[in-house]
């Protein structure tokens, strides 16, 4: 077994790491405040090929794999959430459904903007009664005159309101027992994005409801087979895990950055805090634990890479980096002492954005019963 990064990987991450030290973490803090999507941010990002990482080239995608995805989060999200968000969901809740279900036509259509960065795509399932229970979902959709009609709402949806949103893929009820996934594009009549939320953390990430009155597509922009809607989003689902656990170690890294900085500068009773026996103890115990989180990570993306059954690796590393990154950013609120609480501090930022990432992707919850369910349990 090798833990050895090649140099691709390497070069990947060294370029990450300098874009978001030197591009978003000046910025972040105001992004924040004042809710501002990341436009120039989110552009750069196309410019550096990070927002198609692992689709073929053929397709204008990057050409990586799914570490190499995991590798670029972890690094965004060690500066900021909310662009970190705002490509994790775009590639894998938006993007993916279309390179892996679409038809030939689709692809060569969407993927190449999307590849480019130069619009966003986005994931729509939440609806008020279908969260968790995925399959209550209540959006319908009929075929009437070669274009489906479609009539509901859906909630929480990342990346379907900026300027740039390009497509929604989303899920509706289209006959008996039957739900199939559909595209539509911005600007279709009958679609409409409401309010952005006011949310605890990701404030410069776009997240708002969606609604559907009328709404004519054609028939061709249904994905896949009738019918496929929860087989294919059960596995999107599955990838889009890895992404946001990469998140959860890259908040909990950045986190603990932070603190470990702050312990070294921070003096008290004669000396820097990072010599006091208790804080080195909070170091040392979130240092051990973001490496084996990160390994966990790395091992459901290797898993996918290499053809291999990942739901159960890929639900644990989402389980545990998200609970990670929730105890890093209080753990490093601590250390800050009341520094910690204010929000020119990234910390603050840090603990307003990691509880989401014990919900978003599936909560906590449903992660067990992935997970018990994939031990036969």
């Amino acid at each position: 077994m090798n833990f050895e990064i090649d140099h691709p990987h390497l070069l990947l991450r060294e370029t990450v790491r300098e874009f978001a030290e030197h591009e978003i973490a000046p910025v972040a803090e105001d992004l924040d405040r004042t809710k501002r999507f990341p436009y120039e941010i989110v552009k750069r990002l196309g410019e550096l090929d990070l927002m198609g990482i692992p689709f073929p080239e053929e397709y204008g995608g990057g050409g990586g794999d799914s570490f190499a995805y995991a590798i670029a989060v972890e690094e965004l999200a060690r500066v900021d959430s909310s662009v970190a968000i705002t490509l994790c969901a775009h590639t894998s809740l938006g993007t993916q459904p279309v390179y892996l279900f679409g038809s030939e036509e689709q692809k060569r259509e969407w993927l190449p903007p999307l590849c480019r960065g130069e619009l966003l795509g986005a994931f729509g399932l939440t609806e008020p009664e279908a969260g968790s229970d995925a399959g209550n979902t209540k959006t319908r959709a009929e075929l009437e005159d070669g274009e489906w009609v479609i009539n509901g709402s859906k909630q929480f949806i990342t990346n379907a309101g900026t300027d740039i949103s390009g497509i929604v893929v989303i899920t509706a009820v289209t006959g008996p027992d039957e739900i199939s996934n559909i595209i539509v594009s911005n600007g279709t009549p009958g679609y409409e994005q409401g309010e952005p939320y006011r949310k605890m953390g990701w404030n410069a990430s776009d997240t708002r409801p969606l609604s559907f009155t009328d709404c004519r597509v054609p028939a061709e922009n249904l994905l896949g087979p009738r019918g496929g809607g929860l087989r294919q989003f059960f596995h999107v689902l599955d990838i889009g895990r890895i992404g946001v656990a990469a998140m959860g170690v890259g908040l909990a890294q950045g986190a603990f950055d932070q603190a470990l900085a702050y312990a070294k500068e921070r003096r008290a009773f004669g000396s820097p805090i990072s010599k006091f026996q208790s804080i080195q103890a909070k170091l040392a115990n979130l240092s051990t634990e973001i490496e084996a989180t990160r390994l966990l990570v790395q091992k459901a993306a290797w898993l996918k890479d290499t053809g291999r059954n990942f739901t159960l690796v890929a639900a644990q590393a989402k389980l545990k980096s998200g609970r990670l990154a929730v105890r890093a950013a209080d753990e490093a609120v601590q250390i800050h002492g009341g520094y910690g609480y204010i929000e020119e501090y990234p910390v603050c930022r840090f603990y307003r954005d990691a509880k989401i990432l014990t919900i978003g992707e599936g909560t906590d919850e449903i992660q067990e019963m992935v997970i018990a369910r994939a031990l036969g349990a």
